[in-house]
């Protein structure tokens, strides 16, 4: 990991980010603690495992939906929409 600082753009605001990082390490890095919520009782998630095992940590990135944010590295300029109400 080079730990160059980049830009992502997170529901529309500029975040920054470390190059070769996860997205989800970039998102718990820029203080979100949950970003989706479950479909049945609305209960939040964001990274758990951290290895792509579950699914907690889906979000739309780069208008692909439903992907695992612990699996995707960041990139500059990179488009990342949280689902729901997110927790910070």
């Amino acid at each position: 990991m080079s730990g160059d600082r980049i830009q992502l753009i997170v529901n529309e605001q500029p975040t920054p980010a470390r190059a070769g990082q996860s997205v989800a390490a970039a998102l718990l890095e820029a203080g979100y603690v949950a970003w989706r919520r479950t479909r049945h009782g609305g209960r939040p998630r964001g990274a758990f495992c951290g290895i792509g095992v579950c699914f907690d940590c889906l979000a739309t990135i780069d208008d692909v939906a439903a992907r695992r944010t612990c699996l995707v590295e960041v990139a500059e300029g990179m488009r990342v929409q949280l689902d729901g109400e997110v927790e910070r």
